[in-house]
């Protein structure tokens, strides 16, 4: 045991990058190493467990909320337009309530006995122009199964539910057919479209919730689907075969996880698996 733990230490100081983005390493190995990492690269981050770190290009992170390694059921947040790894912590535009980990540490604060997750393992769209297209989608469905499958090799025994915001709900419905049966919900909100024309067309066995505020500028964007522009219709349209949740109170594109908000408690029950 002694000889198998010097070893480990040993992968994770000589290969940090590695074992720290290696879907299915157990999840201590992994927090060493992007620990590691993050203090080399000199990025100031909050102190915390951290399941992915890639600093080239628009950056990759994921940080963890929650024990991890005993939680019965775990919460994956998937960002939209405009997230990188420059902003994570900070907000788009230095607005902290569009932080992906400030979202995603506000939801894990409502919920009981949940890991939440705010991932950021895909290249989020960066103008209108990539957020109309479908290839960053099918990219990041790519990644976030892969992900997804990790979670499952170090934890076959939990349950998974996605949430996606904005264009993070057209990954999330790129990657539904073939996700892991442990995952048994998928939520989206705010969301331009699925690049469906239904639920039914989604595929695989988890339940789909959708929610969209009278108030989100994401009603205005075109809900079609042609020659690989546009994701489709809305999900919490009716006639999509969602269940809808309740957004009344959400003031905008970037509050569905405000904390007070009705938004929020329903995902957060979607999170604790007792929607």
């Amino acid at each position: 045991m002694y000889k198998r733990q010097v070893e480990q230490r040993e992968l994770v100081a000589g290969y940090p990058a590695v074992i720290g983005n290696l879907d299915g390493t157990p999840v201590a190995l992994r927090y060493a190493a992007n620990e590691r990492s993050l203090r080399a690269a000199g990025i100031a981050h909050p102190d915390g467990d951290y399941l992915l770190f890639d600093p080239r290009g628009r950056g990759r992170v994921a940080q963890v909320f929650g024990d991890l390694s005993a939680a019965p059921r775990i919460t994956v947040l998937v960002p939209g337009m405009s997230n990188r790894l420059a902003n994570f912590w900070t907000g788009v535009g230095g607005r902290s309530y569009r932080s992906p980990a400030v979202q995603a540490e506000d939801l894990w604060r409502a919920t009981d006995g949940v890991a939440v997750i705010a991932w950021l393992g895909y290249d989020t769209p960066q103008s209108v122009g990539e957020a109309a297209r479908d290839d960053l989608a099918r990219a990041g469905a790519a990644a976030l199964i892969r992900f997804v499958d990790g979670l499952v090799a170090v934890r076959p025994d939990a349950t998974i539910a996605l949430l996606g915001h904005s264009f993070g709900s057209a990954v999330i419905g790129a990657a539904a057919a073939r996700l892991s049966s442990r995952v048994t919900d998928l939520a989206v909100f705010g969301s331009p479209g699925m690049g469906v024309g239904s639920a039914a067309e989604l595929g695989g066995g988890a339940r789909i919730w959708a929610g969209q505020s009278a108030r989100d500028w994401v009603r205005w964007v075109p809900a079609v689907r042609w020659a690989g522009l546009g994701h489709g219709p809305r999900p919490a349209a009716s006639g999509f075969g969602a269940r809808v949740f309740p957004t009344a109170d959400v003031s905008d594109h970037d509050h569905y996880l405000a904390p007070g908000t009705d938004s929020q408690a329903a995902l957060a029950r979607i999170a604790e698996a007792h929607p």
